[in-house]
C-alpha cells in the first residue's frame, strides 16, 4: 500500500480521500462535482487568519512583524478543517488564483501543518470540468512573493488605517477611519468639487443652419476668414444671422474618407466595473458580487453546473489560443467568415497579473440566451456584457464611410458630418457606450448652391468638469496607479459607509465631513493623500511580488516618515466642530432649534441643546406604502447595529417590520404585502412568512 506525505512528519494511508480546500461553499459544490468520490472538496468561506481588531496586530518593535490569529468565529471550522486534514491522503489548497487567494492557502498550509514549499497549491482561472481536471494534475509550492506582496498592503493599510483613524476620532468624531488608498481616492472626489466651484461658466453661441437635399441634413458655423470663430454674446450671434441672410450658401469642398474602428479589447477588472457601471447602472461591489457566482458556478440546463467566467480580477487584456481559436470558430459559424479576425491584445502598463487572461466566457457555445433560464436578472445582464466583449473583442473591424461637406455664405465657413456603415464587424454584437445611429449626408458637389430652410442660434455655457461616478472613478483610480483591481470596489464603498461622500444620482459628492477629513489629511498627512506617492508605493509593493523585493523594507521605509508625521499632527490638529444643519423646527422639550447631526449609521434630528437636551429622532425616509395594520406611512429605518428595515412611522403605538423593502401592492393569496425579494425566477415574495406566494 502506497502512503503520500501530507503534513510535516506524517503519512496516512492512499485509501483515504484527498482533500481540497477552496474559498466558497458553492465553488465547493461545482468543483466537487467535477472531481467526484475520491476527492472531498471543503471551503474555508474565505481568510481563517488575520490580524487581530481589537488592536494594532503588528510588532513594530520586531521588525513590524504581523501577529496573526484565528478569525473570531471560525474555530469549528479550523477544527472540522483540521479533522479532515488528518484523515486525507493528499491536501490540496485551490483558493482564488491572486494575491489574497495565495494569502489563504500560506495561512491553511500554517494551521495544517504543511510545508508551503511542498506541491500543494492548485489553481484555476476558471472554473470548468477539463480545466479543473487539468490543474489537480500540476500542483505547485505557494508564492511566497505574492503572499509577501499581500501581506505588505495588508500591514501597511493596518499601519495607516489604525494609527490614524484614533486621531481622527479625537480631533473630529467617533467612528472615522483614514486609509492609506481611501484617503488618496478622497482627495481626488475633493480636488474635483474644488474645480467645480471654482469654475466660472462662459456664455458661448452655437449657430447652425438647416438644409434639405432629399434629407434634411445640418451645418454648423465653425470658421471666419479661414480662422476658428466663438461666438460669445446674443448680439454677436444675432448680427452674424443677420448677415448669413443676406448672403448665400455654396458648398465649397466635399471630403469622403473610409474609417476603420477596431474592436475594444476583452474585459479586465476595472473596464467591466466601468462599463457595468456605465451600461448597467451596477455598483462596483455589485458587479464584482455578481461576477464572482459567475466564476464559481452556476447549474446550466442541460450542460450541469459550470463557471462561466474566467477569474474576475485580472489587470490583463491577454486571452489565451485555445479561447481565441474556439472564438474564431463560434463567430465563422454564427455570423460568417467576413466577421472572423486574428485579433492579439497587449497589456498597456506593466502587468503583475499576467499569468491571468482577460475576463472572458469559460465556454464561447454558452450564449447568454441559452444561460437566461438559470441565472437571476442580474447574472443574466453581467454574464450578457462580458460574453458581447469578449466575442465582439475576436471580431473584425467596422469600417464606416466618412464625409464632410465644408459650406461657404460670404466670410463664414460651415461644416457638416455624416458617417455611413459599410460593414458593421464587432459592432453586430457590442456596440460602443452612447452609440449613435449612422448620421447619413446627401451627395453634395463643389459649387453648388444650397438654400437653407432655417438658420438658428442656440445659447450655451461652458460646463465645469463633472463629478465623478464610480465608473469614472474607478478610470481615474487606474489611470494614476492608484489600489488594484480588487480594491476599488472596497474603496468606493467605504467611502460612502463613512459618509464622507453622498450621492447624487449616479455622481459623488464630498460631504461636509469628508472635506473636512481630507483638509485634516491634507495639512498633516501629505504623503497618504499625495497621488504620486500613492502610485509610488503601489510600484513598490509591485516589486514585492514580481522582483522579490523585500516586504519588510518597503514596510521601514514608509513607516519612518510617516510615524513622524503621526506624532506631530496629534499636536498641531485642534478639535474640529461640523456644522449642524438646522431644520427650522423646535425641540418639544426645551424648545430649542432641532438641526440635523451626522451620527455612526447616518444623519438623525437632535435638539441643538445637547448634552443637556437628549432628545433625538430619525430622519424619516417614506416607502410610499401605508401600513396595512394602521394605515400610517411604512418608512425605512436603522437598528442599532446599522441594518437598513421597514417599519410603521406609528411606532412604538405599531410595531408593523419589513427587513425587506415593501411594495404598495398585496398578496393574492392573503392579503398581506409583497416586498422586493429578487431571486433567480422572482421579483416579489409575500411579506406573511407562512405564505409561499412569489412572482
Amino acid at each position: 500500500m502506497s502512503t503520500t506525505s501530507t503534513k510535516a512528519g506524517k503519512s496516512t494511508s492512499g485509501d483515504n480521500k484527498t482533500l481540497v480546500i477552496v474559498e466558497s461553499p458553492s465553488k465547493a459544490r461545482t468543483i466537487g462535482k467535477y472531481l467526484g468520490s475520491r476527492y472531498k472538496v471543503v471551503a474555508s468561506v474565505g481568510h481563517i487568519r488575520d490580524l487581530p481588531k481589537s488592536k494594532l496586530g503588528i510588532d513594530i518593535e520586531k521588525d513590524f512583524e504581523p501577529q496573526y490569529i484565528p478569525i473570531r468565529g471560525k474555530g469549528d471550522l479550523i477544527k472540522d478543517l483540521k479533522k479532515e486534514a488528518a484523515k486525507a491522503s493528499k491536501i490540496y489548497l485551490a483558493t482564488d488564483p491572486d494575491r489574497e487567494g495565495e494569502a489563504i492557502s500560506w495561512h491553511l498550509a500554517y494551521l495544517l501543518g504543511l510545508d508551503p514549499k511542498s506541491p500543494c497549491r492548485v489553481e484555476f482561472n476558471e472554473i470548468t470540468k477539463n480545466t479543473v481536471k487539468e490543474a489537480m494534475k500540476k500542483p505547485r509550492a505557494i508564492d511566497l512573493g505574492l503572499v509577501d506582496a499581500q501581506q505588505a498592503r495588508r500591514v501597511l493599510d493596518r499601519l495607516v488605517g489604525y494609527q490614524i483613524s484614533p486621531l481622527l476620532w479625537r480631533k473630529i468624531r467617533k467612528g472615522l477611519s483614514a486609509g492609506r488608498v481611501q484617503s488618496a481616492a478622497l482627495k481626488i472626489i475633493c480636488d474635483r468639487e474644488k474645480e467645480i466651484r471654482a469654475f466660472d461658466p462662459k456664455e458661448y453661441w452655437t449657430i447652425t443652419a438647416t438644409f434639405r437635399k432629399g434629407r434634411k441634413f445640418q451645418a454648423k458655423l465653425t470658421e471666419y476668414k479661414g480662422e476658428k470663430l466663438t461666438v460669445s454674446t446674443k448680439e454677436e450671434n444675432d448680427r452674424i444671422i443677420a448677415e448669413l441672410g443676406k448672403g448665400g450658401f455654396v458648398v465649397s469642398d466635399v471630403k469622403e474618407k473610409e474609417r476603420i474602428v477596431k474592436p475594444f479589447p476583452p474585459f479586465t477588472t476595472s473596464s467591466l466595473q466601468q462599463e457595468a457601471g456605465n451600461r448597467l447602472n451596477f455598483n462596483t461591489r455589485r458587479t464584482m458580487m455578481i461576477a464572482q457566482q459567475l466564476y464559481e458556478g452556476v447549474d446550466v440546463k442541460g450542460r450541469g453546473s459550470t463557471g462561466l467566467i474566467t477569474y474576475l480580477r485580472t489587470d490583463s487584456v491577454r486571452v489565451s489560443d485555445v479561447a481565441r481559436s474556439a472564438a474564431k470558430d463560434f463567430i465563422g459559424a454564427n455570423y460568417g467568415p467576413a466577421y472572423t479576425a486574428n485579433n492579439v491584445y497587449a497589456n498597456k502598463k506593466k502587468d503583475i497579473q499576467d499569468a491571468h487572461e482577460a475576463i472572458r466566457p469559460a465556454d464561447v457555445t454558452i450564449t447568454p440566451e441559452e444561460a437566461k433560464a438559470s441565472l437571476t436578472s442580474d447574472q443574466y445582464k453581467l454574464y450578457a456584457l462580458i460574453w458581447s466583449r469578449f466575442v465582439a473583442s475576436q471580431m473584425a473591424a467596422a469600417r464606416f464611410n466618412n464625409r464632410q461637406a465644408l459650406i461657404e455664405n460670404g466670410d463664414y465657413g460651415f461644416r457638416a458630418n455624416g458617417a455611413e456603415t459599410l460593414f458593421d464587424g464587432f459592432r453586430k454584437v457590442y456596440k460602443p457606450f452612447n452609440d449613435e445611429d449612422d448620421k447619413i449626408l446627401p451627395e453634395l458637389v463643389p459649387g453648388e448652391t444650397l438654400k437653407a430652410e432655417s438658420v438658428t442660434g442656440e445659447q450655451a455655457f461652458t460646463q465645469p468638469p463633472a463629478r465623478y461616478t464610480e465608473a469614472s472613478l474607478v478610470r481615474e483610480l487606474e489611470e494614476k496607479n492608484i489600489g488594484r483591481p480588487s480594491t476599488y470596489a472596497p474603496i468606493v464603498s467605504t467611502l460612502s459607509e463613512r459618509k464622507y461622500v453622498s450621492r447624487e444620482k449616479r455622481a459623488l459628492k464630498p460631504t461636509e465631513l469628508g472635506e473636512v477629513v481630507n483638509e485634516l489629511m491634507e495639512e498633516n498627512f501629505k504623503d497618504i493623500v499625495d497621488v504620486n506617492f500613492t502610485a509610488g508605493m503601489e510600484d513598490k509593493l509591485d516589486d514585492v511580488e514580481v522582483h522579490d523585493r523585500d516586504w519588510k523594507e518597503v514596510v521601514r521605509d514608509f513607516y519612518g516618515p510617516f510615524s513622524e508625521e503621526l506624532k506631530a499632527a496629534d499636536g498641531n490638529v485642534g478639535r474640529v466642530r461640523l456644522e449642524d444643519k438646522p431644520t427650522g423646527e423646535f425641540c418639544e422639550i426645551c424648545g430649542k432649534p432641532m438641526v440635523i447631526k451626522t451620527g455612526r449609521f447616518g444623519e438623525f434630528i437632535a435638539c441643538s441643546g445637547y448634552p443637556e437636551c437628549r432628545n433625538t429622532r430619525p430622519i424619516v425616509q417614506k416607502t410610499g406604502v401605508k401600513c396595512p395594520k394602521c394605515g400610517k406611512d411604512i418608512v425605512a429605518r436603522r437598528s442599532k447595529k446599522g441594518r437598513l428595515f421597514y417599519g410603521c412611522s406609528g411606532y412604538p403605538k405599531c410595531r408593523e417590520v419589513y427587513w425587506n423593502k415593501p411594495v404598495d401592492k398585496k398578496c393574492p393569496k392573503c392579503g398581506s404585502l409583497l416586498v422586493e425579494k429578487k431571486t433567480k425566477n422572482h421579483e416579489y415574495a409575500c411579506s406573511n412568512e407562512e405564505c409561499n406566494y412569489t412572482e
